[in-house]
């Protein structure tokens, strides 16, 4: 894994995010520096998927500014920004049969020349990214016959694979046990420590209290509240996000959340 500079970071300056009939997203004045990991929270339906696609540039902002390594988001080529950016949707298909090995090797398309040739660089970077995610065994495999959570490993492989600075991810651990939702948090621990952006979408409160540095809660109506996970992320705070009431238990350095 190789090392980000250390401006690799994303930022928004007044930035709106609308659906039809709805702000999602009013305001917000955030920078997700390099080196960190941001949870997105917040109910279904609030705006963290919206956001995410925002973010990466696939729909544009309803007001504001993104900027990415302090250029506008918009003033990028799209191979360089395929290089720098990734997104790991919230679900993927696979409508055809192929080998798990050759899914993972489409996450090197921004670094593969024009001429469409993979070299040893990619195929390396491809089959390191199966073993990250304990899929080596796999490459071979026709993705029709894995399961869902296979699946959604292999889809995480893919982006590790595309080796981008900022890595924006919609749900990650969906559809995964908790081994392997612990495994993939560590990965993106990992991540982070080289110096990567790392910002996604979480259901699982107690884990982006444990692993993330900070959150971003967004309320649905255009609120948000940002801040170090430690300290935005708390039973008061969640039973406003989410409508219903929590209790804390655990001591303050390692609290855990249940929704009662």
């Amino acid at each position: 894994m190789k090392a980000s500079p250390p401006n690799t970071h994303l930022s928004c300056r007044g930035l709106a995010v609308r659906v039809p009939g709805r702000l999602l997203v009013k305001d917000l004045e955030l920078v997700f520096e390099a080196g960190s990991i941001t949870a997105l929270l917040g109910q279904n339906g609030a705006g963290k998927t919206t956001l995410l696609h925002t973010l990466a540039g696939l729909r544009p902002p309803a007001g504001g500014s993104i900027s990415l390594c302090d250029r506008g988001l918009s003033d990028w080529p799209r191979r360089p920004l395929a290089r720098t950016l990734g997104l790991l949707m919230q679900s993927h298909e696979y409508p055809f049969p192929a080998t798990a090995l050759d899914t993972v090797l489409t996450g090197r398309h921004p670094h593969i020349g024009l001429l469409g040739w993979v070299g040893d660089a990619d195929l390396n970077a491809a089959r390191s990214a199966l073993a990250a995610v304990e899929l080596e065994d796999f490459a071979a495999r026709d993705v029709m016959t894995m399961s869902g959570g296979e699946r959604r490993r292999l889809a995480i492989a893919t982006l590790f694979a595309q080796d981008p600075d900022v890595l924006l991810l919609d749900e990650p651990i969906n559809n995964l046990d908790p081994r392997h939702q612990v495994t993939i948090m560590r990965l993106l621990r990992k991540y982070a420590a080289a110096g990567r952006t790392v910002i996604l979408s979480l259901h699982d409160v107690n884990l982006a209290y444990s692993f993330c540095d900070q959150a971003l809660l967004l309320f649905g109506d255009g609120r948000w509240q940002a801040g170090e996970a430690g300290e935005v992320i708390n039973d008061t705070t969640l039973a406003e996000l989410y409508a219903t009431r929590f209790v804390a238990a655990g001591a303050a350095a390692q609290q855990f959340f249940f929704a009662a």
